[in-house]
């Protein structure tokens, strides 16, 4: 899901987290029903909040923006999120396509 969240250059994304991975990776889509999902692979463990700061860090470093514009939404502990990413939103949309493409 992509979502212009206000006139500022805010988007909304979800993404879909897959803690303890070998290594940490941004992109491909997980099919849930409404929209895809961005999926964002960390190696850090889901235990006491790692693996979601890992993946706040991932996406700011994917989408080229400081690790203080990404603010997390929804799901602290869940391995669905909703996250707001501050930027430009035509940078940001293209971006986001991007990485959702399979690779």
């Amino acid at each position: 899901m992509y979502r212009c969240a206000g006139d500022n250059g805010t988007v909304r994304i979800t993404v879909r987290v897959r803690p303890g991975a070998s290594r940490t990776r941004v992109g491909g889509a997980y099919d849930a029903p409404g929209a895809a999902q961005l999926v964002v692979a960390v190696a850090a463990k889901a235990v006491g909040g790692a693996a979601t700061e890992a993946v706040l860090v991932a996406l700011a470093q994917a989408f080229g923006v400081r690790r203080r514009d990404v603010r997390l939404v929804s799901g602290a502990t869940a391995r669905t999120k909703i996250v707001d990413i501050d930027g430009l939103d035509a940078d940001l949309a293209r971006r986001h396509a991007m990485l959702l493409a399979p690779t």
